[in-house]
């Protein structure tokens, strides 16, 4: 089962400040979004009402179609995962899991285990005693588990290190091929995990700023590389993202389609186009006027 997720209009007021304003967008089944943002760009605001954790103050959401606040149907299809302190917990591992085995229709409690067990954590060692780093590769083995249609990860890689981290994205590509479903990750470390999505949304500001399949994304900017005199001449009529200059050779990031008679035009010169990174593009979109 996978749900589709639809936003019209989609507003957030908290008193007298507006956290989101006028959204919409519409996300296929079966699909793994990024969801980019500035701090305080409304993220974790626009999660929150997906996962029915607040109601919006204007506009409507459906998730399969139906409206997901405080409806039981819609919500025990939908997993929300995100950073949360278990300072207090005194379950023990084992029983975390098997306590979400009880609420979620599709959990599949092997797995989980299977995961705790790659993660290295202590199925009899109380969450409590955890590091941060392992409750949250906790978190995410639960995540993946409930198999839910709709599955929300926020920044689910906090702590985590280097090698639990590649480890959480492999098994998250590795189970959405097995079991597909609707996945929306939030992350700062756009760099790492850009190569995880299928379309990408950014936020700002509140407002929803793109919203693109990754291939288009990426293609709005590109990387010219060659002999620094060249490169000056090509680009100095485009709009730079960055510049970097070893000895006469330079590579400059710039935003924009390039024509394919520019491209021809570019090769004669001796410069190698190449693609530029989701991170790049990001940071330009997202970039503040001072």
């Amino acid at each position: 089962m996978m749900l589709d997720v639809t936003a019209d209009g989609l507003s957030l007021r908290y008193g007298d400040f507006e956290a989101l304003s006028d959204i919409s967008f519409h996300l296929k089944g079966g699909k793994i979004y990024g969801l980019l943002g500035r701090n305080g760009a409304g993220k974790t605001s626009l999660l929150s009402l997906l996962a029915s954790f607040c109601e919006h103050t204007a506009g409507s959401i459906r998730i399969g179609g139906e409206p997901p606040f405080e409806n039981p149907r819609v919500m025990r299809q939908v997993a929300f995962v995100f950073v949360e302190s278990h300072a207090n917990e005194s379950e023990k591992v084992k029983g975390m899991v098997e306590a979400a085995r009880r609420y979620r229709p599709n959990f599949d409690f092997e797995y989980a285990m299977e995961l705790v067990k790659k993660f290295k954590l202590p199925a009899d060692k109380p969450v409590r005693q955890l590091s941060r780093g392992m409750q949250s590769a906790l978190n995410a083995a639960i995540g993946l588990a409930t198999r839910s249609p709709l599955t929300i990860l926020d920044e689910p890689y906090t702590g985590m290190d280097a090698p639990t981290r590649e480890l959480f994205y492999r098994e998250l590509l590795n189970d959405q091929e097995r079991h597909p479903r609707t996945m929306i990750l939030s992350t700062h470390l756009v760099s790492e995990m850009d190569y995880l999505f299928d379309e990408v949304i950014v936020l700002h500001r509140g407002k929803l700023l793109l919203h693109e399949d990754y291939e288009s994304v990426i293609g709005k900017g590109a990387s010219v590389t060659g002999p620094a005199h060249a490169v000056d001449d090509f680009v100095q009529s485009m709009t730079k993202l960055n510049s970097q200059q070893l000895g006469d050779t330079k590579c400059v990031t710039v935003y924009g389609d390039i024509p394919e008679e520019a491209r021809f035009a570019a090769r004669r010169k001796q410069l190698d186009i190449g693609p530029v990174s989701l991170q790049d593009l990001f940071i330009h979109l997202t970039s503040e006027d001072e």
